[in-house]
């Protein structure tokens, strides 16, 4: 019996922007997330929500636009919104393949709060575009209330800022749902990132790059393995060049030296080898995985993938 612990984060191309394309997203991350089950893994399980958080926001800043008495959403509303719809799809897909090949286990969706810190950098240098495309006027009123925007080739976005995360106060509770050996959807998306004011959290205008929650959860679950499931079977340098090269393994300090050669793409392949290498850095033992979504039970028994270690 295996039992070993694992944190599984789960890319974009798991999920779909459009309700019908998500439902048939999610039974192929269920398909995966089931092989690994079936390994005897304990699992917690995570995702991105970069799209789907976007369009939530769309849709309620619509909203109030075309009924003014009612108020604009907040970012953290609308990411506890995609927490819970995409957690509910993911959940109920991964139950109904569990059943079909005979097994019963409980699959639960917590929605996670993730403590940043107000003074974090990021706050005065937002990076994460959201949201529909803005007229000049609406810009302005967009600036006037202290949000911060950028103009694109189509018109202007609102921008937010992206601070690390430092504590999930929910952590507890995806603790002992994997003790029970359950399967616990948390941190999606990042998480929603929140500032504690006394005994209050309150929503920060902002969004959690989810590889780095996901090792933060990883090493609070005291996990053996960090799995990243993605578009590719493996990290490359020297990305689609003629030289390009794909890396079977890569220690921290290999990873640094590659980061430091900005082989790897900011917002995309860049977030996860940073989460990796924080996580595996922290105790020893630990590994990290990057591959394909459809690879996820051969990459965890070494047969591919492009796995980081400490050394």
């Amino acid at each position: 019996m295996n039992n070993k612990r694992i944190v599984v984060a789960l890319g974009r191309n798991a999920f779909g922007t459009l309700f019908p394309d998500q439902k048939q997203a999610v039974t192929k991350a269920a398909c995966a997330i089931a092989d690994l089950v079936e390994e005897r893994y304990q699992m917690a399980i995570t995702f991105s929500n970069g799209p789907q958080v976007g369009m939530l926001h769309t849709a309620m800043t619509e909203f109030s636009r075309l009924s003014p008495e009612y108020t604009v959403a907040p970012m953290s509303v609308c990411g506890a919104l995609s927490q819970g719809y995409i957690g509910y799809d993911l959940q109920n897909a991964i139950r109904t393949e569990l059943l079909n090949r005979g097994i019963f286990k409980p699959v639960s969706t917590i929605i996670t709060q993730v403590r940043v810190d107000p003074f974090d950098e990021a706050f005065s240098e937002p990076t994460k575009v959201i949201g529909r495309y803005m007229s000049e006027d609406e810009a302005r009123a967009e600036t006037a209330k202290g949000n911060y925007v950028v103009r694109e080739e189509k018109g202007y976005r609102r921008i937010v800022a992206a601070p690390k995360p430092i504590d999930i106060y929910e952590i507890d509770a995806i603790r002992a749902l994997l003790d029970a050996n359950q399967l616990v959807i948390a941190g999606g998306g990042g998480g929603i990132p929140v500032l504690q004011q006394g005994t209050r959290l309150k929503g920060a205008s902002a969004v959690i790059e989810k590889d780095l929650t996901a090792a933060r959860m990883a090493d609070m679950v005291d996990a053996d393995t960090l799995l990243f499931l993605t578009g590719t079977e493996k990290v490359a340098v020297n990305y689609k060049q003629p030289d390009e090269q794909f890396l079977d393994s890569l220690t921290a300090s290999e990873a640094h030296a590659y980061m430091e050669q900005n082989q790897f793409e900011a917002g995309s392949m860049l977030p996860k080898i940073e989460a990796s290498v924080e996580f595996v850095s922290a105790r020893p033992g630990r590994k990290a995985i990057i591959t394909d979504l459809s690879k996820a039970r051969e990459a965890m028994d070494g047969k591919t993938g492009t796995m980081i270690t400490a050394k």
